[in-house]
């Protein structure tokens, strides 16, 4: 059979950048930015049979970086005390940069507050174990942590429904 033209044509050339109106987000690199453990008081506290109690804070910043990239911050502070001596403290910031394109205003810090992390926890949990453990205490497992949850009621005790861009949240 010959091919016939019926007078419809189609364009089979990709699109240019910046053509795709479809929203897309993704990680485009992670990393530690700040790490630090201090074990005050060995070598001390390895004779001391209590389990420290841990107290264990999160913090979640954002920050801008490009004109679609967006740099999260997931900070972790642990400090664990026995019988009033500190057994150890780690900071860590784990971070991670997200590239957001054609993502609705609305929808931008839900994504950076809750979702990104949550992609981000994993890795940071990891490194905080194996930094623990490198210490000479065993693992710090954390438990999964819901952020779109404690975005949600934050925002809710702020009463503006979102945060702004640069805010911090604290988990």
């Amino acid at each position: 059979m010959a091919d016939q033209d019926n007078g419809t044509t189609f364009d089979t050339q990709p699109l240019t950048n910046g053509e795709d109106a479809a929203p897309a987000a993704g990680l485009i690199s992670q990393y530690v930015k700040d790490l630090s453990f201090e074990n005050p008081n060995a070598p001390a506290i390895f004779q001391n049979p209590n389990p420290p109690a841990i107290d264990v804070q999160f913090n979640i910043g954002t920050a801008q970086v490009g004109e679609e990239v967006h740099e999260v911050l997931l900070k972790i502070d642990v400090k664990a005390e026995a019988e009033g001596q500190t057994a150890f403290i780690v900071d860590l910031t784990y971070a991670g940069l997200f590239g957001l394109r054609n993502v609705p205003a609305d929808a931008i810090q839900p994504f950076l507050l809750g979702e990104a992390p949550r992609l981000l926890f994993p890795f940071a949990r990891r490194v905080l174990a194996d930094c623990v453990r490198d210490g000479g205490f065993p693992p710090l497992l954390l438990e999964p942590i819901d952020f779109a949850q404690l975005y949600l009621q934050q925002a809710e005790q702020n009463g503006t429904g979102a945060f702004s861009v640069g805010d911090v949240g604290h988990a």
